[in-house]
């Protein structure tokens, strides 16, 4: 989201112009696929390519074998230090650590920026810190293990194409040295509309926002009109917010996937802050039916249905 050049929809053009009919998730079990693991963990690129696998035009494969229990060691590493004698000075050092990660991904970049040297040479100077610290393992979730399985699973597939998450890039790439990686390509319409919608998540103090709801109005869809819906809350308007939410409401706005908890949830909070407290528990309700909402989402409409909201 912090990459307009390199966002979620980038990730699908990268993958349709190389032609790929499988896609392989090396930081993802099929188990984890199986589950939908990738929602919890807001994988945006994933909520995009989703819709192209329900229609069959790719199809995704998980490589890396019992991948998210190997993750979970990380948590569970940091859980255990502070039971440690000494154990939260360590957990500080990795913190920092964590901080410095941040702060490196946090830049904008291209995709052929992802690809440098430079790149991938800073960030795993920042990972062998945490390797070093911790040692290779539970610390690490045992990274260099999973890519070694993937590195093995992938042998002799020239044509593959692998998404990675960033913190398992730099291992990989070093085990696939001749891997093609991430290229510059000119930005699409698609592209160009994900990078605005990502803007508007943000919604950042500074933002234009009478260009950014143009921007919105212009692309038309569904999550663009939340996204309106939300600048116009953020200016203090609500029952504007709520004529556009209740529009929004009224068409399909079942795609992204994440997209439906959002909008119901928030129409509970904009029906409290006009004081029709019926329609708001229907729409908490609403929400917490589906099938599956985003972890903040049902926070919000789990409060809501015990108080009426108030910001």
């Amino acid at each position: 989201m912090l990459h307009p050049r390199y966002n979620a929809r980038t990730v699908v053009e990268l993958v349709s112009a190389a032609g790929a009919k499988t896609v392989y998730l090396a930081s993802y079990s099929e188990e984890g696929l199986e589950k939908k693991i990738w929602r919890d963990r807001n994988e945006l690129p994933l909520f995009e390519l989703n819709p192209l696998v329900e229609e069959g035009l790719f199809a995704l494969r998980g490589l890396g074998e019992n991948a998210e229990s190997l993750q979970r060691e990380a948590e569970l590493f940091v859980e255990y230090l502070g039971n440690m004698p000494r154990g939260d000075a360590a957990k500080e050092k990795l913190a920092d650590i964590d901080r410095e990660l941040s702060e490196y991904l946090s830049v904008p970049r291209l995709p052929d920026e992802f690809a440098s040297e430079d790149f991938v040479a800073g960030l795993e100077q920042i990972l062998n810190k945490q390797a070093e610290f911790a040692g290779e393992g539970p610390a690490t979730g045992f990274r260099r293990q999973r890519m070694e399985q993937v590195a093995e699973a992938l042998a002799g597939a020239s044509d593959a194409v692998v998404l990675v998450d960033v913190l398992d890039y730099p291992v990989l790439v070093r085990l696939l040295p001749d891997a093609r990686r991430p290229w510059k390509q000119e930005p699409t319409r698609a592209e160009m509309e994900r990078a605005i919608l990502d803007r508007a998540w943000r919604l950042e103090g500074e933002e234009e926002w009478g260009g950014l709801l143009a921007q919105l109005s212009e692309i038309g869809s569904a999550e663009a009109g939340y996204l309106a819906s939300q600048i116009y809350l953020a200016a203090r308007q609500p029952e504007d917010s709520l004529r556009l939410l209740e529009e929004v409401s009224q068409g399909d706005f079942s795609r992204p996937e994440y997209l439906p908890g959002y909008v119901l949830a928030r129409l509970g909070q904009l029906y409290d802050l006009v004081n029709r407290r019926d329609k708001a528990i229907r729409a908490y309700t609403a929400a917490l039916a589906l099938s599956w909402v985003p972890p903040e989402v049902r926070e919000i409409a789990q409060a809501g249905l015990r108080a009426p909201f108030k910001p």
